[in-house]
């Protein structure tokens, strides 16, 4: 997911019994301060399997953070999977700067030159090496375009520029 849409999403949209979220907005910048909009394209409004290790993570945070609402006093509930310490939606600079950072330090990465976008990326690195059909890639990743998709991604997939007319003096021999 990108940023603004991992901070737009709410518990609403997550169905952990069927391991899968809906990316229904975005959290934005606007000249008003941050608020909430539609994602970044059309395509961009999806439904995202989630795997056995993200609906682990996902039941051990909600339950932190039930926690954190109870023994704050400033709590704002905005039903927000990914909010501020009060509630409210987190400023993405926060996120990158106190949040991703830190966890760059930790696991010794942090003079890599990883980007949040980094992790969107690896996501679907990941998948093409697992020979996922571009098509479905496009789709997970909310590209507007299966054009986006190959343009990023068509040098880790399998077979592109491989032997594929090799085969036609068999389908017509």
């Amino acid at each position: 997911m990108r940023q603004g849409e991992l901070l737009g999403l709410k518990w609403t949209d997550i169905d952990l019994d069927s391991s899968k979220l809906s990316v229904q907005r975005s959290l934005k910048v606007t000249a008003n301060g941050l608020g909430f909009g539609p994602p970044k394209n059309k395509a961009s409004r999806r439904s995202v399997p989630l795997n056995n290790t993200a609906v682990v993570a996902l039941r051990a945070h909600k339950l932190r953070q039930n926690k954190e609402r109870l023994a704050q006093a400033r709590w704002q509930d905005h039903d927000l999977v990914f909010p501020n310490t009060h509630g409210k939606p987190m400023d993405h600079n926060n996120l990158y700067h106190r949040e991703y950072k830190a966890l760059l330090r930790k696991a010794g990465l942090h003079n890599r030159g990883f980007t949040f976008h980094s992790l969107r990326h690896t996501f679907a690195s990941a998948l093409c090496n697992r020979d996922v059909s571009a098509k479905k890639i496009q789709t997970l990743m909310g590209h507007s375009s299966i054009i986006q998709t190959m343009d990023t991604y068509s040098h880790l997939m399998q077979d592109i520029g491989g032997d594929v007319v090799g085969g036609l003096d068999e389908a017509f021999g």
